[in-house]
């Protein structure tokens, strides 16, 4: 077979997948679980990565982890390379991770500080703003420098959190969310902290499955003792399940956060984006197995402890706690049908000292745990939809609404990008 048949036969399969995407959203029952091929079908992750990865707005990590200029942090969305780099201005700038010469990533370490960006390969330069600055006198006398510069990425950041969005094509809008976590991070005062502790865990499921299992604490009680020691499960005081005792508990704190002027009503952009600040279990302060705080310097400037934890849903890629003494992020990214690189990060203040204000075996044993609880019911999740014998379920609206609202975004999302 061709080149050219090759190509016209890769251009048949995507248009086929693209179809049959449509063609599945379209006929879904809306209470059910999504078809298996969403699950695990190599064309359908391609659709996935394509409409969703490339072309919505992705969280990627922390200001305060590229804090001085030539600091950087590279990732990987998809077989897409991106560098985050803090530019001589202060800036952050997002850059493909692709030198322009033969196409060599530039940056192979997962973070580093440089003066400038030096491929290896061939030792192109470039400046931290990514214009060309050398690449040799063997390129002639007719090579234009000026058009060789790194290719640029979208970049947007609030509240400390840093935002890449790939797109050749119309960038959606985020600005509203990022006023909402300008204005609700502000207390925290992101930049003035730093990764106590960061885990990476390869889950062998399908990244949906991932979102869909932190979108409900239906399975809660059955698998996240450590967890349940100080998490209410309730989203917010709509929830259907929450509880008289709840609200008022909720009421009483809420009382002491307006005082010290700290935002906590919940806020929603669309389905994709929310934040909210829910009070931990009483008695307790912060998401450690005793309850008690797991750092003795607060963030920014928060002075009462009792800030329970402010919770951020960012999706296709990210869910948060925000407490008085710590803050946990979380990073999903797809690597294959049936693989899904999750990272969690534990930041504290950054004039905290290890095994004097902090213990981070007390600081990251909650979630580490609740990760590796959730990674096996990922996983068995996979291995059960991969069989013949799986059918599309149907979900509880009262404890599954959270991944309701999830494949609905999803969906949506999907089948709006594929008609674009």
């Amino acid at each position: 077979m061709s080149h050219i048949d090759l190509l016209n036969t890769a251009c048949r399969n995507r248009e086929e997948a693209h179809e049959q995407m449509q063609q599945l959203l379209t006929e879904r029952p809306r209470n059910l679980s999504l078809p298996q091929p969403f699950y695990n079908d190599p064309q359908m992750f391609r659709v996935d990565i394509e409409e969703v990865f490339l072309k919505e707005w992705i969280f990627v990590g922390m200001t305060s982890e590229i804090p001085a200029r030539g600091d950087y942090f590279t990732v990987e969305i998809g077989q897409n390379p991106v560098l985050l780099v803090r530019d001589g201005d202060g800036s952050v700038e997002a850059f493909h991770n692709v030198c322009r010469h033969r196409g060599s990533r530039i940056c192979n370490s997962r973070k580093g500080k440089v003066a400038n960006l030096v491929c290896p390969y061939h030792q192109w330069t470039y400046d931290l703003k990514g214009n060309l600055l050398f690449a040799g006198t063997e390129m002639g006398d007719s090579f234009d420098m000026k058009e060789h510069g790194l290719k640029k990425a979208h970049c947007r950041t609030a509240g400390g959190f840093i935002f890449v969005n790939l797109t050749t094509g119309e960038v959606p809008d985020l600005d509203p969310f990022l006023a909402t976590m300008d204005e609700y991070m502000e207390p925290y005062d992101m930049e003035n902290t730093k990764v106590a502790v960061e885990s990476n865990i390869l889950e062998k499921a399908n990244w949906k499955l991932v979102i869909e299992n932190n979108r409900e604490c239906y399975h809660c009680s059955g698998s996240h003792p450590e967890l349940l020691n100080t998490l209410l499960e309730w989203d917010d005081t709509h929830d259907p399940r929450a509880s008289e005792e709840f609200v008022a508990q909720y009421e009483r704190q809420a009382a002491a956060w307006d005082e010290e002027k700290i935002p906590h009503k919940h806020v929603s952009h669309g389905l994709q984006n929310r934040v909210v600040r829910m009070p931990l279990k009483e008695g307790t302060v912060a998401m450690t197995i005793d309850g008690t705080a797991s750092c003795t310097k607060l963030m920014g400037r928060i002075k009462n402890p009792e800030m329970g934890s402010m919770r951020i849903l960012h999706l296709p890629n990210s869910w948060n706690h925000m407490q008085s003494d710590h803050v946990v992020v979380f990073r999903v990214l797809p690597i294959s049908p049936q693989e899904t690189l999750v990272t969690t990060k534990w930041l504290v203040h950054k004039d905290a000292v290890e095994g004097v204000d902090y213990d981070p075996k007390k600081l990251r044993e909650v979630w580490d745990a609740t990760n590796e609880q959730d990674r096996v019911l990922a996983e068995e999740n996979q291995l059960g939809i991969n069989s013949i014998g799986y059918q599309p379920g149907p979900y509880s609206e009262t404890f599954e609404f959270g991944v309701i609202n999830f494949i609905d975004w999803y969906c949506e999302t999907v089948r709006n990008n594929l008609s674009k």
